[in-house]
């Protein structure tokens, strides 16, 4: 095998444009970027969002309220969940919940919520709690722990 044997592999792309090799190359010259201006220099062109002078739309919007960094997301789950997809004295932590598919992911922690009722007796070990909640789970004879996210 030669370098001359090399071939790209079948149904690869296209071969890329090589530019500034001389005129023979149909390339050469000014390099397909035309004759003068501000993108026929190298560093040229305009930043990302420019808009010739106009308005930039991200500018042009409105922007309101405000978003917190610190803001937790938390996977929510409610006590009627906990009812339909775990049995009596069943321990429910973040990882049972995404295996059973209660919840698509587990991001900043789970937190229980307190729709529904709860008849079970649980341990439940998750990130946050509603009030009503943690009071719902206790009542049922369970255990409602806080774990660090």
């Amino acid at each position: 095998m030669q370098l001359t044997d090399l071939k790209p592999a079948k149904g690869s792309s296209k071969r890329r444009k090589i530019v500034g090799r001389g005129h023979g190359s149909g390339h050469g010259h000014t390099a397909c970027r035309g004759n003068k201006g501000q993108n026929s220099r190298s560093g040229g062109g305009v930043k990302p969002g420019f808009e010739g002078g106009q308005m930039p739309l991200t500018r042009r919007i409105p922007k309101r309220g405000f978003n917190s960094k610190f803001k937790k997301d938390y996977a929510l789950i409610n006590l009627d969940q906990l009812e339909k997809y775990f049995k009596a004295s069943e321990e429910v932590t973040p990882e049972t919940l995404l295996a059973r598919r209660v919840i698509d992911k587990i991001a900043d922690g789970v937190k229980v919520l307190g729709r529904g009722e709860l008849k079970k007796s649980l341990t439940v070990k998750a990130s946050a709690y509603s009030g009503k909640a943690k009071e719902m789970i206790e009542k049922a004879g369970g255990k409602a722990e806080v774990i660090s996210s």
